[in-house]
């Protein structure tokens, strides 16, 4: 089973970007999304950037994360 995990776009810089995890920040690729801009959300696995999603929908997907390590 893969896990992508939703992310805001910090920066980029050509093809990578410094996404935000909850505070935590990582730069990935985005060498197979196009059209991310700075304050976009998009999905992550395996450090790249596998597509946007809207903020609304990013914020959801975190917070039953977040509910999901309270029973963990």
């Amino acid at each position: 089973m893969c896990l992508a995990v939703p992310a805001k776009v910090k920066s980029i810089k050509r093809d990578r970007a410094v996404v935000d995890f909850g505070g935590v920040l990582k730069e990935i690729s985005l060498g197979i999304t196009s059209g991310v801009k700075k304050d976009d959300y998009v999905l992550i696995h395996a450090g790249f950037a596998i597509g946007k999603v809207k903020e609304a929908e990013a914020r959801d997907t975190l917070r039953a994360l977040e509910e999901l390590k309270k029973v963990l």
